[in-house]
């Protein structure tokens, strides 16, 4: 391998940038727009973490518990919000990514022990997303799952290596939508609506193996590793964007914007959470299915919706987070190595410019892939890699702690009370919650 180049995305965080003045016209419609202009990062996060191991692990949540694990969709939402706060702040500040100031601050072990980290989850991740991806082709034509796991995986390869920042933007908030499916379903189903509230409002986690392992993986598949670095990426290249554009904005205004991006990603994220596990109390659940292992038996979920055709919905639903999720998977692996080796990087550059940072990406598919063609269940695979990052988190969770607290990176926007209390409060319970899974 060539020697490293040098790390011309390294920028100091406060640098002089001559600004284009704007001027910006006052009233409701014109807020209203500047509100969704701002998503992105953000909003495309949590639409990645709602990728085909989220749904899976919903849907297990639901068919197992009926209602009586919705309440931690309320419990996810502000400890999720805040770490992504926390990231696309680092991304904004230092102009980097989240292994990039590792590598600039920290020493070595450091680093590369939270890139090891995130590698595994999201080699087991890409490997769990693409084998349901090849399931639901399966469900949806009656070819053998074998075939679609190559073809999604070279679609995703063109995807990331040929399209550019802002068009691969465009495609993945529209693939949001196709979530949605999941709030009808859940209306249409006829839940009993107290029990929902109970479920909602009241926690009901009996201390058995099965109810911690699944708390494990509702909080690894909604607090997930590779949205760390992820999001702090795709923060600091927005601003290279914007930098090069002259529309750079002062760094508190630019940190309020980030905020409603992740708030609004994560509200989707957990809204998409809630209704996927209620969906499945009130259909597979309440039919006596309380362990889905195929495809199939999660698909009843939307038989309220889609009728005849639910197979149908579930599978474009699996197929089309999992083109938005494995990208994420793939990308934020490639960013935290070629930031840590100090490589060139992003991806608006060309497979010429940046050959280290998409040979990861390549890399990393390509394992995945290999991991996809075992005999292993995919629902079930795509249940045990939202364990696997549950377990992954809590270290990484606190590296990023370390990171926002300290002025010498973060000058005076390093964090306050709040978000400090609430990814303590993640980490904590992460944590606790993987010792109860191997306990009991």
């Amino acid at each position: 391998m060539s020697a490293p180049l040098p790390d011309l995305h390294d920028r100091k965080p406060h640098q002089t940038v001559r600004q284009t003045p704007v001027v910006e016209a006052r009233g409701v419609g014109t807020r209203v727009g500047r509100f969704f202009r701002n998503l992105g990062p953000g909003l495309i996060t949590g639409a990645a973490d709602d990728d085909p191991s989220g749904i899976a692990t919903y849907s297990q949540a639901g068919a197992a518990f009926g209602y009586g694990l919705l309440w931690t969709a309320l419990l996810t939402l502000p400890l999720m919000a805040a770490v992504q706060q926390m990231c696309a702040r680092i991304g904004i500040v230092t102009h980097t990514g989240l292994a990039c100031v590792l590598r600039r601050h920290y020493s070595a072990w450091v680093l590369w022990f939270a890139c090891l980290l995130l590698l595994i989850g999201n080699t087991i991740n890409i490997a769990a997303d693409l084998g349901g991806m090849a399931a639901a082709g399966t469900l949806l034509t009656g070819i053998p799952s074998a075939w679609f796991v190559p073809v999604f995986t070279l679609l995703i390869l063109v995807l990331l290596i040929y399209a550019s920042y802002e068009v691969m933007t465009r495609i993945f908030k529209w693939m949001t939508l196709v979530l949605f499916a999941y709030v009808f379903a859940a209306v249409l189903a006829h839940p009993g609506w107290w029990h929902v509230l109970r479920g909602t409002l009241w926690p009901d986690l009996k201390l058995t193996k099965n109810a911690m392992l699944t708390l494990v993986a509702l909080l690894g598949t909604t607090i997930s590793p590779y949205l760390f670095f992820w999001q702090a990426a795709q923060n600091a290249e927005q601003e290279d964007h914007r930098e090069r554009g002259r529309h750079r904005r002062p760094i508190q205004r630019e940190i309020r914007s980030a905020e409603q991006d992740v708030n609004m990603g994560m509200f989707i994220s957990n809204m998409i959470m809630y209704f996927i596990i209620l969906t499945a109390g009130a259909t597979l659940h309440r039919a006596g299915i309380t362990d889905v292992q195929t495809a199939g038996q999660a698909a009843v979920a939307l038989r309220p919706i889609a009728g005849p055709l639910a197979s149908w919905l579930f599978s474009f639903g699996i197929i089309g987070t999992g083109m938005l999720g494995v990208p994420v998977l793939a990308g934020s692996a490639a960013y935290a190595v070629a930031e840590a080796a100090a490589w060139k990087r992003g991806m608006d550059e060309t497979v010429h410019t940046a050959s280290h940072f998409y040979g990861v990406i390549g890399v990393a598919m390509l394992v995945g892939m290999g991991l996809a063609f075992g005999k292993a269940n995919a629902i079930k695979l795509l249940f045990l890699s939202a364990v696997a990052n549950g377990l992954l988190a809590p270290p990484l969770i606190v590296i990023i702690l370390v990171v926002c607290n300290n002025q010498k990176i973060m000058h005076k926007y390093k964090n306050g009370r709040t978000l400090n209390i609430l990814g303590i409060a993640a980490a904590v319970i992460m944590t606790v919650a993987a010792v109860g899974m191997f306990v009991f």
